[in-house]
């Protein structure tokens, strides 16, 4: 009876080993999942290019702001593309803000493979694309969704823009995988940590954080931690969205009164 026990007890830690294992080799096409879709077409923007640190050029797309906006410099999360940024973004184009809709490498036919040093990459040539046309940082607003308030994040500390944006965002990327996994997934395992709540508090701008009461993606609890852990962070709470938020238009609606409220042009 103990030899079949001992027998079961190991065969349980080698296959919880194995699924450590696989996760650990895996966890990128897991964390950036980017979709197949076509580029979008959509009227009023453009197909721009950005070259990266490391040699990659990319595309993105880019509205020009009506006289007086500034311009705003969108992050997507995970799983989404170009075609989501632009449902995200509808009310900030119908006020007449510019809009770069940043894609990442490894999506959207870019080149490349996504991880968060690459990330960061992809967001600083797109901010030195939009300087290089004239838009100084002063006259750039950054919002991020889901896995882009991360990248949002990281560049607003390099760089201080005029606003930022948070929508949905997590403390880290470690602390989501304890949110979905518990204890089973040793955090040592995360390759990207994306780590916002080490950040925010040294973010030289005016932030506001939205988040919804029903996500159980990433619990409304992170966005409380991250306003908590920032210097004076508006907190902006919802329901019934989900971690669709972005989405939403009454997250757009929102944002838009508050940038309003605090204008920048």
């Amino acid at each position: 009876m103990r030899r079949a026990l001992l027998a079961i007890a190991l065969l349980i830690s080698g296959a919880y080993a194995a699924g450590l294992g696989s996760l650990f080799y895996y966890q990128r096409s897991l964390i950036f999942p980017a979709p197949s879709l076509p580029w979008p077409e959509e009227a009023g923007f453009e197909t721009v290019s950005y070259r990266t640190e490391d040699g990659l050029t990319l595309r993105g797309l880019y509205r020009a702001a009506q006289p007086g906006q500034p311009t705003i410099v969108f992050f997507h999360g995970n799983g989404d593309s170009l075609s989501g940024s632009l449902v995200s973004t509808e009310l900030y184009a119908a006020a007449g803000h510019g809009l770069l809709l940043v894609e990442y490498r490894g999506y959207g036919g870019n080149p490349g493979a996504p991880d968060e040093a690459g990330l960061y990459q992809d967001g600083r040539a797109a901010r030195g694309w939009l300087a290089a046309e004239g838009i100084q940082p002063e006259r750039q607003i950054l919002i991020g969704y889901s896995l882009g308030t991360g990248v949002a994040a990281q560049l607003a500390l390099e760089q201080a823009p005029a606003r930022l944006i948070l929508i949905a965002p997590y403390t880290s990327l470690p602390d989501v995988v304890t949110h979905r996994f518990g204890g089973l997934v040793p955090t040592s395992l995360v390759k990207d940590h994306l780590d916002t709540a080490a950040k925010i508090a040294r973010i030289g701008c005016p932030v506001l954080i939205m988040h919804d009461r029903d996500d159980a993606s990433v619990p409304a609890a992170q966005g409380e931690a991250l306003a908590r852990a920032s210097k004076g962070a508006k907190l902006l709470l919802f329901n019934g969205h989900g971690h669709q938020l972005g989405f939403s238009e009454e997250a757009q609606q929102a944002g838009l009164t508050w940038l309003q409220a605090n204008q920048t042009s």
